[in-house]
């Protein structure tokens, strides 16, 4: 798996979607509050999580598309210009020069990515 592909999904892992111990679960919840415009999907995920917790399936099952929606706000508020441009040339097949260009902005997009982390 490269830098620019997504994670594999949840549900891929093969645990069947059962409830998780209670420390893994503390563990989980230890996320830093994100600000700005994707302040409020992270409150929405949050209450998910909470309400996953009780019921059959595990969080990441219930709220994936939470998690995914956040996942793309802060990454559309880091990178925009990067972002934009990976929709824009990823979004489709095309032309052998679309894939080559398609190709590096998904590398510009991990290179600013990795530019915002923490050491």
């Amino acid at each position: 798996m490269t830098s620019a592909d997504p994670p594999p999904d949840s549900m891929s892992r093969g645990d069947g979607g059962g409830r998780r111990e209670p420390e893994a679960e503390a563990s989980s919840s230890a996320a830093l509050p994100v600000q700005g415009p994707c302040a409020s999907m992270q409150r929405a995920l949050a209450e998910c999580h909470r309400r996953a917790a009780r019921g059959p399936l595990q969080p990441e099952v219930l709220c994936r598309h939470l998690n995914r929606a956040l996942a793309e706000c802060v990454v559309t508020a880091c990178c925009p210009d990067e972002t934009e441009a990976v929709r824009t040339l990823c979004g489709s097949a095309g032309t052998a020069l679309k894939r080559t260009q398609c190709q590096r902005a998904r590398i510009d997009l991990s290179l600013c990515l990795e530019a915002h982390q923490e050491p």
